[in-house]
């Protein structure tokens, strides 16, 4: 047997990648992976798709990406990203959730568009939202397309540097559900839970290690170390923190498609670490190509 090369993180168009599910099951098997996971933002929309075209050999788990609110361990509040693993998708806080997420995230993406058309840029809310597929996840990348098509921005990268991110003009807060909520749901749903590139600073606030300790008491079971947006130093704090609470370790690419320039597999999951999630996992199993 060959190598094996695990990638948890990866985002389809059921959110804002550029690859169709069947397109990602069949990138990351010509990529070499044995195993990927998808974890569209705060949907399963992806799941039936991928699994339908799953090629030969190569592992699915299904998951998603949550954005949570969390305490950031100095006084203040941030949003956290949090990776849940082979969860029920019926479960009905689930589905609940998923709904209301959905919701909110159209309603700001469109506010953030109209902000922007008021200063003149060619961009409106209204037509964002008709573009986007009905149950796909809206999200910021999608207004970001929207400019380099409208050729005022040359990249997704370069729209969010100088429009989108959090500390611009344009920002707009979410009503983001607390972290402690969604790690109770989704353990409740037989999932697992592993919080994504929680030291990525260039991306905004990010949590301390005192937070990452509390939500570990919660019920947190990994943090994402390897990951495209950590530098060494960050990787090396986030290995010792997951050893000293007996976290779980994952790496992984955080796939977009086009939308970014990351490639499939360019950061790995242990397979020891695969099979401590999937032992943990009540929900839904991996299903096998």
């Amino acid at each position: 047997m060959g190598h094996v090369r695990i990638d948890l993180h990866t985002h389809s168009t059921a959110s804002d990648g550029t690859d169709t599910p069947a397109e990602l099951v069949a990138n990351a098997a010509a990529a070499g992976l044995s195993v990927l996971a998808i974890t569209d933002h705060d949907t399963t929309a992806g799941w039936a798709s991928a699994v339908a075209a799953l090629p030969p050999g190569l592992r699915l788990v299904r998951g998603t990406e949550l954005s949570c609110l969390s305490p950031d361990g100095r006084g203040g509040y941030c949003t956290v990203h949090m990776l849940a693993y082979l969860f029920d998708p019926d479960a009905p806080a689930v589905v609940d959730e998923y709904a209301r997420a959905r919701a909110e995230r159209r309603t700001r993406l469109a506010a953030i568009a109209d902000r922007m058309a008021a200063d003149g840029f060619p961009v409106s809310g209204a037509q964002l939202l008709a573009a986007i597929p009905e149950g796909a996840t809206a999200g910021r990348p999608h207004l970001a397309m929207a400019l380099v098509r409208a050729g005022v921005v040359s990249s997704v990268d370069e729209a969010f540097s100088r429009f989108l991110n959090d500390r611009g003009r344009y920002y707009l807060p979410s009503s983001r559900t607390p972290v402690e909520s969604s790690i109770e749901m989704i353990r409740a749903a037989g999932g697992v839970t592993v919080l994504a590139h929680a030291f990525a600073t260039h991306r905004g606030p990010t949590v301390t290690a005192e937070v990452i300790k509390e939500l570990a008491g919660l019920g947190l079971a990994g943090v994402e170390v390897d990951h495209p947006d950590h530098d060494a130093e960050a990787r090396d704090s986030l290995r010792r923190l997951a050893d000293d609470l007996d976290l779980i370790t994952t790496g992984s690419s955080d796939y977009h498609g086009t939308n970014k320039v990351i490639a499939l597999g360019q950061e790995t999951t242990s397979p020891e670490m695969l099979a401590e999630i999937i032992r943990r996992a009540t929900g839904v199993a991996v299903v096998e190509g």
